[in-house]
């Protein structure tokens, strides 16, 4: 068993993709090459300090939340990196104190005790597990939900069959593509999706650049 590589042949996928959807084909020659995308797989990243930094930016603009993020990352012993012990030993009221809600302070404190538990995955542990049980686990941190996991499945590993179909840009976008009176449901995305596997993180991607095209 190989495990699980992080990305995926992006050529390979676009010739699928556009072959199996011609009007999704269409979006993709318009919208154009993906390939970026390819240079964030390959980046190093530790998943406790990958969600830290999703839990601290959540309902924040980017602004307010960097500035948050960079007093935090000036607290910590290890910062700018986000470990499991120093996420442990942050006081309540020093992580107050760097403008951190209660919230999000039990979250990031949830967060290092269930990495220290080994609930949270190393990087090398996530090779091995399906998305489905990425998911599982992390989603068992308090303020981690499952449109933050497929965020990372997305961008940082670079999975290749991932839909997330409670996001309003990925139905808007279906909904143009796919010629809808209305966005589709959550549920009925899902079965609609089918179409993309095996690889619907790339038709993610068109899809959320969709509605921001202008009329042709």
């Amino acid at each position: 068993m190989r495990g699980h590589a992080r990305g995926f042949d992006l050529a390979l996928a676009r010739r699928t993709l556009a072959r199996g959807d011609p009007a999704l084909g269409r979006w993709m020659r318009r919208i154009g090459s993906m390939d970026a995308h390819a240079r964030g797989w390959r980046r190093p990243f530790q998943p406790v300090d990958a969600l830290a930094r999703a839990i601290l930016y959540q309902q924040l603009s980017g602004k307010a939340a960097a500035t948050i993020v960079g007093r935090v990352e000036r607290l910590l012993p290890n910062g700018p990196h986000f470990t499991p012990a120093d996420l442990c030993a942050a006081g309540a009221e020093a992580l107050r104190a760097c403008g951190v809600s209660a919230n999000k302070q039990a979250a990031l404190l949830d967060l290092g005790s269930k990495a220290q538990a080994g609930v949270v995955p190393t990087v090398q542990e996530l090779r091995w597990l399906t998305d489905r049980d990425i998911i599982e686990r992390l989603t068992a941190v308090r303020g981690i939900g499952r449109w933050t996991v497929e965020m990372m499945l997305i961008f940082r590993l670079g999975r290749p069959d991932v839909l997330p179909i409670d996001d309003l840009g990925i139905r808007k976008g279906a909904q143009i593509v796919l010629g809808l009176d209305e966005m589709p449901k959550p549920k009925a995305l899902e079965e609609l999706g089918a179409r993309w596997a095996p690889y619907r993180t790339l038709a993610s991607l068109y899809l959320w650049r969709v509605p921001d095209q202008k009329p042709s």
